[in-house]
């Protein structure tokens, strides 16, 4: 379905600006803000990015990270305010588009090769 030209001008007020350049493979670090009651706080999760979904002010990507022997992922929307920040940590050399295949692996099979070691 084609979104209307109304749709798409309100969407691009939404887009956010500024972001950093990451892919899939790269090892993120992302800031997201936490409202807890009346408190809000930061909470970072830093992980391997999964997959991404470009799709304008709909994008999103999924990170991974292994917390105490369990994997842990988490959905994150590009544009949403309660993003703080993200964080490039380490950019990975991966082949794949999506990388589901490290959700059955674990330990140094898990890693992704980085960008700096060729």
């Amino acid at each position: 379905m084609l979104s209307s030209p109304v749709i798409a001008k309100l969407e691009a007020t939404q887009l956010r600006d500024k972001l950093p350049e990451f892919r899939v493979g790269d090892t993120v670090r992302v800031h997201y803000k936490i409202i807890e009651g009346e408190k809000e706080r930061v909470q970072v999760f830093q992980g391997v990015v999964l997959k991404r979904h470009r799709a304008g002010v709909r994008s999103s990507f999924t990170v991974r990270k292994v917390s105490f022997n369990v994997g842990v992922e988490r959905v994150f929307l590009l544009h949403s305010p309660r993003i703080e920040k993200i964080e490039v940590v380490s950019r990975g050399v991966v082949r794949k588009a999506r990388l589901f295949y490290l959700r059955d692996l674990a330990g140094k099979a898990a890693r992704v090769r980085d960008a700096k070691d060729g």
